[in-house]
């Protein structure tokens, strides 16, 4: 049974985006209403064209050569001991563990995805859409969660604009629906979305309509339309991050051709003869660097030592502001050597000249990047291989030049097969250490706020990059000319004089490739006033506050959308990547005390005392937990 319609408007909060991160809310909604909400009722309506759980990105309507980016064994959803909260704990099984309860008979999961299952080991890369099964039934097991009390509403329609009064309820205007639903709070869980062309890219594409070239601006590569890149011709790729990797895929797999692996362990690729030849390069010119491919143990390093929660507030509590190069970043080389040197001399001693207590105080006392540091690491260090070089890791190709293509192409293989064996070495442990120590890192500038694009294409190379396989099967593609490396400072210009695309790069001076195909691997900006989303534009053009960078502004605290005074909307929310405090995703990796998982406690706990303080009057409750609204029942929702 429906509740009366001429009851008393029920408490509602409408969520824009139901994947990842507004199943996350739901989660921590479900957690938290027993203490803040009691037995009121509530209604919670969730906006998403696409189904919960997995949402745009991580639908299951996507190739089944696409993967994760991480091991089954480091994605979980759920808070554990190690999360800063207000709210309860509720545990829940990582991707890993919920595979081995379906495989153990203990969760169903739909027959089609029962082998895939079976097949995913904790250390393996699960497929994307194994990943939109997991985060499926992470939305259901959160709805289940909630008390009869609360009414879960779905709208599979796109949200285009929020109005109302700041002390008033707001109404949630829908793509193809005349009536707005209308909540007391609102929530913008929004993920990953496309923007406007920027000038450069606009530009290019003007090009090619005028010359019949093919050009691919930046985007979700699972969502390009890739059928005008022809077999055997010469593409020229600006990116080397992930959305390479999955154009790599599509492109090579994709078009049916195989790996085998040969008697001296060595990957090859067999072509089918429908792939393209990629020219890619980048700004670095190299790769993402491999995920590591051995599990912790020993000691980990104590985390945060030079920058936590006291080194935020005093920052924070700075009268000239805060200036990352000056402020952030030498915190930052401090805390990430401070992990590095830790495991190097508690892990492997022999490799080190002086004791621990006694190179921990005076690397303590040291400047970063500063002669005392430098001689100490000297004296303490010997070998410099053990020594961090965060400069060298970030810009490997910086002052290197080879003499012509070839050389290159066999430069970078030689450093791939390094990158490879050194991730995978625990040998090489320190750099696990300071994989941590980029996480601890990332949850404490989470409090800061937008610190410009350095610090997350830093993180990214570092702690983000590709699966190991990914790497060899790159490598294989560069022996079979399938894939040809550009080089570092890669730059493309328009000839319309040739009618081409033209790619050079500071690594093989006066070497230039001519293509006519363009495609930029990566994701568009993230920025608020060029979105396509049109929520967004329309909630900057009505005072919403952007960064510089043209983040979406929020209260650190809470999530709560800042007005261009500086003021939080007392009935608006916004968590995610278009937003200053995104914070490395939606799910993450178990016992990291993982800044989503504390953003989305923070803002349901803000959410809950908001309702519970207006005293919501008792009015019926519906019978279906999960239902549509009287108004709106057609077979779009669900």
């Amino acid at each position: 049974m429906r509740p009366d319609v001429r009851a008393p408007a029920r408490p509602s909060v409408v969520i824009v985006g139901a994947g990842p991160r507004g199943t996350g809310l739901v989660e921590r909604i479900a957690a938290n209403v027993p203490e803040l909400l009691g037995d009121r009722p509530l209604d919670l309506h969730l906006v998403d064209p696409h189904p919960p759980g997995g949402g745009r990105i991580w639908r299951a309507g996507q190739s089944s050569l696409l993967w994760m980016n991480s091991m089954a064994e480091d994605v979980t959803m759920f808070t554990d001991e190690s999360v800063e909260l207000d709210g309860p704990v509720r545990p829940g099984p990582s991707l890993a563990e919920w595979a081995r309860a379906v495989r153990d008979g203990e969760i169903p999961v739909a027959p089609g995805r029962a082998d895939e299952v079976a097949a995913l080991g904790p250390r393996d890369f699960a497929g994307r859409r194994l990943q939109s099964a997991y985060l499926g039934w992470v939305h259901e097991r959160s709805v289940a969660a909630l008390p009869p009390t609360v009414a879960v509403h779905e709208h599979r329609h796109r949200a285009v604009r929020v109005s109302g009064a700041r002390d008033g309820r707001q109404q949630v205007h829908l793509a193809g629906r005349p009536a707005p639903l209308t909540a007391d709070l609102v929530v913008l869980a929004l993920g990953h979305l496309e923007a406007e062309l920027a000038p450069e890219h606009q530009q290019l594409r003007d090009f090619a309509d005028r010359h019949h070239l093919t050009y691919l601006p930046p985007a979700f590569t699972a969502d390009s339309d890739l059928s005008a890149l022809r077999p055997g011709e010469a593409v020229l790729v600006r990116g080397l991050g992930l959305a390479f990797v999955d154009l790599m895929v599509l492109l090579t797999e994709g078009r049916g051709g195989t790996y085998t692996t040969g008697a001296d362990g060595q990957l090859a690729y067999r072509p089918s003869g429908r792939e393209p030849v990629l020219h890619v390069g980048s700004r670095r010119g190299v790769p993402y660097h491999s995920k590591i491919g051995y599990p912790p143990d020993g000691e980990r390093p104590p985390l945060p030592r030079f920058f936590g929660p006291e080194q935020v507030d005093a920052l924070l509590a700075r009268a000239d502001g805060v200036d990352f190069r000056r402020d952030i970043r030498p915190l930052i080389d401090k805390e990430l050597g401070f992990a590095h040197y830790h495991r190097l001399f508690t892990a492997h001693p022999g490799r080190t000249r002086m004791d621990w207590p006694d190179f921990e105080e005076k690397y303590a006392a040291a400047v970063p990047g500063g002669a005392a540091l430098e001689a100490l690491v000297s004296t303490a260090v010997p070998d410099p291989a053990d020594r961090l070089d965060l400069d060298a890791l970030d810009r490997p190709l910086d002052g290197l030049r080879y003499p012509d293509a070839e050389a290159l192409q066999e430069g970078l293989r030689g450093y791939l097969e390094a990158d490879l064996a050194r991730r995978h070495d625990p040998a090489h442990s320190p750099d696990l250490a300071v994989f941590l120590a980029l996480l601890s890192v990332y949850g404490q500038l989470v409090r800061i706020g937008d610190h410009g694009p350095w610090w997350h294409g830093f993180f990214s190379h570092l702690a983000s990059g590709p699966p190991g396989p990914r790497l060899r099967q790159l490598l294989a593609l560069s022996r079979a000319g399938v894939v040809r490396f550009l080089g570092a400072g890669t730059t493309v210009t328009a000839d319309a004089g040739r009618g081409v695309f033209r790619a050079r790069s500071a690594s093989v001076p006066g070497e230039r490739v001519e293509a006519r195909a363009l495609v930029e691997a990566r994701l568009p900006e993230a920025t608020v006033e060029h979105s396509r989303d049109a929520l967004l534009r329309t909630l900057f053009a009505d005072g919403a506050a952007a960064t510089p960078t043209g983040l979406l502004a929020v209260a650190a605290a809470d999530g709560r959308i800042l007005d261009r005074a500086g003021l939080p909307h007392p009935r608006r929310f916004a968590l995610g990547p278009h937003t200053d405090a995104r914070s490395g995703g939606a799910f993450a990796r178990p016992r990291t005390n993982a800044p989503a998982f504390r953003q989305n406690d923070a803002t349901a706990r803000a959410l809950l005392t908001f309702l519970r303080e207006r005293g919501a009057p008792p009015v019926p409750v519906p019978a279906s937990r999960t239902a549509p609204t009287p108004e709106d029942s057609h077979a779009a929702d669900h």
